[in-house]
């Protein structure tokens, strides 16, 4: 505790890496809610990526650092800085298909930056004080052999991305109980949100048929639409993450909603948002998606969006949380999500409209000389 004005000021802190991602900025905004002094750890860029936490910056609560899980040492200058009540670890390279492509920096960030992070904690004294959470993932189950997952369900990772994050679930479980410290994983299934990155599919979703609905895409492309998943609100999760570190002992927990639906049916909500019935016909590689008004093809599935091994059956089971740590996993239902994604969209596509149409006007205006 450190003593300001005469006062003591008992205020946590809380160490997030990965504060610019959809979990990060969520999270730092139920910390600072909750009267925690928030700390982010960002990499140096050139390229402007703190949207999400935009708001944030300049509150009295909220501060940022430059470190990187790939840097033992810029860990070490953090954490022995900041000196956290709580470190939650959200950085990761988190995208199943560019880990296919790039799966020694997978490796690098999404294993090894998890030992790294712990042992800074150690080397920074802090063992026997800081409360860790490690973000594992549902895709650890893999090839599942049982269905719904829960925590006690076999490991079988099929993506480097999943066998990445393994060694992480694993490594913390091993510092927990050799160092006896207080780390735990939360086992996330799929938890999606307005401010997911564009390049995930439920986000293409959403932000394909906002821009279709708006005259500014003509079609969707995916790949497996039979492939089942557990779709949570991320803003839900992270109030699950922060419950993990109030409970009375480390544990891990799946983070789940305990509900499963395919790809298929989330392009069908997201469609019927924007006002549009979708139809699918054909199977696999043939299957379409038809505007039923129209008999317009929408949606179309590509193989160049097919894994090398895909992950076909996700479904978690969030017993445990919602018994032990009070977490209601239901908060926001299926169809809630989609339409909140998609509302987002529609006015994220509008804004855009908007602002070419203003180019377009301000093109002709120099054009006739009548802006100088």
């Amino acid at each position: 505790m450190q003593k300001i004005s005469g006062q003591l000021n008992t205020m946590k802190k809380a160490l997030i890496t990965g504060v610019t991602g959809q979990d990060g900025s969520f999270l730092s905004e139920l910390l600072i809610d909750k009267g925690y002094d928030v700390h982010g750890t960002i990499r140096r860029s050139s390229v402007d990526y703190r949207e999400r936490i935009a708001h944030l910056e300049g509150h009295p609560q909220f501060h940022l650092h430059y470190a990187d899980l790939g840097d033992s040492m810029s860990l070490v200058q953090v954490i022995g800085k900041v000196r956290p009540d709580e470190i939650y670890n959200l950085a990761a390279q988190s995208h199943v298909q560019v880990s296919f492509d790039s799966p020694e920096f997978t490796a690098n960030i999404d294993a090894t930056g998890v030992l790294r992070v712990l042992e800074a904690v150690r080397l920074c004294g802090l063992a026997e004080t800081c409360h860790i959470y490690q973000a594992s993932t549902s895709e650890l189950y893999g090839k599942v052999e049982e269905v719904p997952q829960n925590e006690n369900t076999p490991f079988h990772p099929y993506s480097p991305y999943a066998v990445a994050k393994l060694y992480g679930h694993w490594i913390v479980r091993e510092y927990r109980e050799a160092y006896n410290m207080f780390c735990c994983s939360g086992i996330l299934f799929n938890h999606e949100s307005e401010r997911r990155g564009e390049t995930f599919v439920t986000r293409k979703i959403t932000l394909a048929a906002a821009r279709i609905a708006q005259g500014k895409q003509d079609k969707l492309y995916l790949g497996n639409l039979s492939s089942l998943r557990d779709w949570g609100y991320a803003k839900d999760y992270v109030e699950c993450m922060w419950l993990m570190l109030q409970n009375e002992k480390p544990e891990d927990f799946v983070i789940a909603t305990g509900e499963q639906h395919s790809v298929r049916e989330f392009c069908y909500y997201a469609f019927k948002h924007v006002g549009i019935e979708l139809e699918f016909i054909g199977e696999g590689a043939d299957e379409k998606g038809v505007d039923k008004a129209t008999g317009k093809v929408l949606v179309e599935v590509s193989p160049d969006f097919y894994r090398p091994t895909d992950v076909v059956n996700l479904w978690g089971d969030p017993t445990k949380a919602r018994k032990e740590l009070g977490w209601n996993p239901q908060k926001t239902t299926f169809e809630q999500l989609v339409k909140i994604m998609v509302e987002s969209d529609m006015a994220k596509v509008a804004v855009e409209k908007a602002g070419e149409k203003v180019r377009t006007n301000l093109a002709e205006f120099l054009e006739r000389g009548i802006v100088k």
